[in-house]
C-alpha cells in the first residue's frame, strides 16, 4: 500500500473542505483531507519502516499531507545531526503555516547549544516558512531556562511583510510576555515592532490565559 493509498483510506471530505479554507495559499487539489492523529500514526509507521529514507529523499511531495507526514517523521529522529540534516533539506519545500508549525523535533530539546546557530540562520532566511519555523523553535526552546534577552532582539529585527511571518513574530512576543514579561515589555513600550505586529502581539497577549489581568490591563494602554 502506498502512502497515498493510506491517506485515501482515512480521508474526511468535510475536513478537507475545512483545511482548504484554513490554508488558502496552497492548491486545493493537493489536499486529501486527513486529520492530524491519522497523519501522526502514518508518520510513526513510516519512521519505523524500511522505506523511511526513500520517503524522506523523495522531494518535492505532491500532497499537503505528505509534507506534514514528512515533518512528523523528521521530528522522531533521535540523532541530532541527522535530524538537522533532514530538517535543512526539507525546509525549502515547506509552503504553508501548518507544515511549519506542527512538528517539533524531539532531539532539539537536549541540544540547545548545537541548535542555536541553525535557528539564527533559519530566522535570517528570506524563505517565509523557514524563518517562521526558526522563530517558532526559538519560542518553544529558548523562553525558559536557556533564555537570553538578545533572542528578543533577534526576532524584533526580523523584517518582512508576509502575513504568516508577521503573525509568527506576534505569537513569539505574546508568548514572551507570558513567560518573560519584564524583559519583553520594553519592546512594546518603545514600539520596536511594526504597527500591525505590535497590535497583534497585544491582542494575543490579552487573549492568553498565561498573562495576568494586571499585565493585560497595562498592555491595553499600549495599543
Amino acid at each position: 500500500m502506498t502512502l497515498y493509498d493510506r491517506l485515501e483510506k482515512v480521508k474526511d471530505e468535510a475536513y478537507r473542505d475545512l483545511q482548504m479554507k484554513l490554508v488558502p495559499n496552497i492548491p486545493p487539489e493537493t489536499v486529501v483531507g486527513v486529520r492530524t492523529p491519522e497523519m501522526r500514526a502514518i508518520a510513526k509507521a513510516v519512521y519505523e519502516s524500511a522505506d523511511r529514507d526513500a520517503f524522506l529523499n523523495d522531494l518535492p511531495h505532491k500532497y499537503y499531507e505528505e509534507n506534514l507526514i514528512h515533518f512528523f517523521v523528521i521530528a522522531q529522529i533521535r540523532d541530532f545531526d541527522e535530524c538537522i540534516r533532514r530538517t535543512e533539506a526539507f525546509l525549502p519545500y515547506v509552503d504553508c503555516w501548518p507544515v511549519s508549525d506542527q512538528a517539533t523535533p524531539k532531539s532539539f530539546r537536549k541540544n540547545h547549544e548545537k541548535l542555536l546557530p541553525y535557528l539564527r540562520n533559519w530566522i535570517a532566511s528570506e524563505h517565509v516558512y523557514t524563518a517562521r519555523f526558526g522563530i517558532r523553535m526559538l519560542m518553544n526552546e529558548f523562553l525558559d531556562a536557556d533564555f537570553k534577552a538578545e533572542y528578543l532582539d533577534l526576532v524584533a529585527s526580523k523584517t518582512g511583510e508576509d502575513y504568516y511571518l508577521k503573525m509568527m513574530i506576534a505569537w513569539y512576543f505574546a508568548t514572551a510576555l507570558a513567560k518573560r514579561y519584564d524583559e519583553t515589555l520594553p519592546y512594546l513600550e518603545t514600539r520596536r515592532l511594526d504597527d500591525w505586529t505590535h497590535k497583534k502581539t497585544i491582542q494575543k497577549a490579552v487573549e492568553s490565559f498565561r498573562v495576568s489581568d494586571e499585565h493585560k490591563a497595562y498592555l491595553r494602554t499600549l495599543r
